[in-house]
């Protein structure tokens, strides 16, 4: 594999970082919002991520080490954007967090269905979602919007236990406790 290639496959488009967030996922999470999303759901809470031509490229070996240089953190997020539109090198960078220790959620407007037929036919897809511990999917519905819900914004999204649902071969959502969200 030529060098140019296996660089191309390391960069992600993101449109940011957050180092330490308490609202995306359980426990201190460090957040990657890729930039470019097929959805564009009205009222999205982040609409800024939509252009897939906008944002700037970061390799994953410098997120990488960001995450390792922080002992605080409980796990890692993939936010948009949508990140299944960059499941290769997000796969790389999944491979990475677990080699850490760390847990892995994603949140994507397809629903967990969907993932699973996509993951049939591409294999960065499969390895991504394989690699994940926690999933909230669905577009956010402005009409169903419901700010009690944990970690999700409107009622037709499910917050998915993946290792779980792994196990059961049932889709299974994440029964979250009082102390996953301090």
């Amino acid at each position: 594999m030529a060098a140019e290639q296996i660089e191309q496959e390391n960069l992600l488009r993101i449109s940011g970082i957050m180092r330490e967030s308490i609202v995306d996922g359980p426990g201190i999470r460090y957040v990657v919002f890729t930039q470019g999303c097929p959805h564009r759901c009205e009222g999205c809470h982040n609409p800024q991520t939509h252009d897939f031509e906008g944002g700037s490229f970061i390799n994953i070996k410098t997120i990488a080490e960001d995450i390792n240089n922080d002992p605080l953190l409980a796990g890692v997020t993939f936010s948009g954007g949508e990140p299944l539109c960059q499941a290769e090198p997000l796969a790389g960078l999944a491979g990475i967090v677990k080699d850490i220790g760390l847990d892995l959620m994603i949140y994507s407007g397809y629903y967990y269905e969907e993932i699973l037929d996509m993951a049939e036919t591409d294999a960065d897809i499969r390895r991504l979602i394989e690699l994940a511990d926690k999933l909230v999917d669905g577009r956010f519905v402005l009409a169903e919007r419901d700010l009690t819900l944990p970690f999700r914004g409107s009622r037709n999204q499910r917050f998915i236990d993946l290792a779980e649902s792994r196990r059961t071969g049932v889709c299974m959502e994440y029964q979250s406790h009082k102390w996953d969200i301090l």
